[in-house]
């Protein structure tokens, strides 16, 4: 298993996404260029060049036309994808910590910090007509977050919901037409760096800074599996074909030069999703691993990790035979 490592920013990588074919892989970090790499080759395709801060969060929506991007220049950007040129900025009171389109593309929403003075504050827009205009556009929907900040999010299925995470480790969904939440848990002790929902849209994997990731049903909220570790976990991420959960993480970057990449800190650690049992580790990054991806035909899987690196690893044959 030999990795491609696309090596491309500057700085550490704060996500990457594959795109719903799975022949790009755009990635983001605390440089101000998001990427576009062809997943199968690792060479970059370009870069989205306009944004004044670190950034934050990226997604692509389905039909692989635009890209959201939000950043700590407090602005969130709407980009072509193809021509790499911004279709929309959209300026915000703080940084914008997550952002989503929805499944059909039609919506798309984020998250700003709570910071200066300002509430950490869910936004929806509509970007069926993106153009400049956007920017003085109000958004469809505005909700504040009065207890804690939301530092991940999805949508829900059908796109009547938005589930989120916040930093004191709660999960809330919340209904879009109505406008309020509708179901809160309270399983992790600490707060929520990371969800990723599962190909169907039925459940989806949290990571959490109290070293566990845990699989929810995504409607009731039920915590149907925990996968526990001994440090933080960054991402996690749910196999397409078979069923395994990615874990990644380490310590928080400010100690990463206390301890060596001997100790195996920082591993990509594959969990059975049934029997919760850890069956591999993979390792590669120089530092805390803090987004990870699997390609949507399972048969590969992007780390980014604390060092500015993506690696994108194959799995070989043996990695398809039976385990149990």
């Amino acid at each position: 298993m030999r990795p491609l490592m696309l090596q491309g920013h500057e700085r550490s990588i704060t996500q990457i996404k594959y795109n719903r074919e799975g022949d790009l892989l755009f990635s983001c970090s605390k440089d101000q260029k998001p990427n576009v790499w062809y997943s199968n080759n690792g060479e970059r395709l370009g870069t989205y060049d306009g944004h004044q801060g670190a950034i934050w969060c990226l997604d692509v929506d389905w039909t692989t036309s635009k890209l959201i991007t939000g950043s700590g220049d407090m602005t969130t950007k709407i980009w072509d994808v193809e021509h790499g040129v911004v279709i929309a900025s959209i300026p915000a009171k703080s940084s914008v910590r997550t952002c989503n389109f929805s499944y059909s593309g039609n919506q798309a929403a984020y998250t700003t910090d709570k910071a200066m003075g300002q509430n950490s504050e869910l936004f929806i827009i509509d970007v069926r007509t993106a153009d400049p205009s956007l920017s003085e556009q109000s958004p469809i929907l505005r909700i504040p977050m009065l207890q804690s900040k939301i530092t991940s999010m999805l949508w829900g299925p059908l796109d009547e919901t938005i589930i989120t995470g916040h930093d004191n480790g709660q999960i809330s969904i919340w209904d879009i037409r109505k406008g309020r939440e509708v179901n809160s848990v309270n399983d992790h002790a600490a707060g929520i760096n990371d969800m990723q929902m599962y190909k169907d849209g039925t459940m989806f994997v949290t990571a959490s800074k109290d070293t566990s990731a845990k699989l929810f049903d995504s409607e009731s909220l039920m915590c149907l599996k925990t996968y526990k570790t001994e440090r933080p976990v960054n991402s996690a991420a749910i196999s397409p074909i078979q069923e395994h959960v990615v874990l990644g993480g380490g310590q928080d970057a400010m100690e990463v030069t206390t301890t060596s990449t001997k100790a195996g800190k920082f591993d990509s650690r594959f969990f059975h999703l049934i029997y919760e049992e850890e069956f591999a580790r993979l390792k590669g990054h120089f530092g805390p691993i803090n987004s990870l991806a699997f390609h949507p035909d399972g048969r590969s899987y992007a780390s980014g990790g604390e060092d500015g690196f993506v690696r994108v690893n194959t799995f070989d044959s043996t990695y398809y035979e039976p385990l149990f």
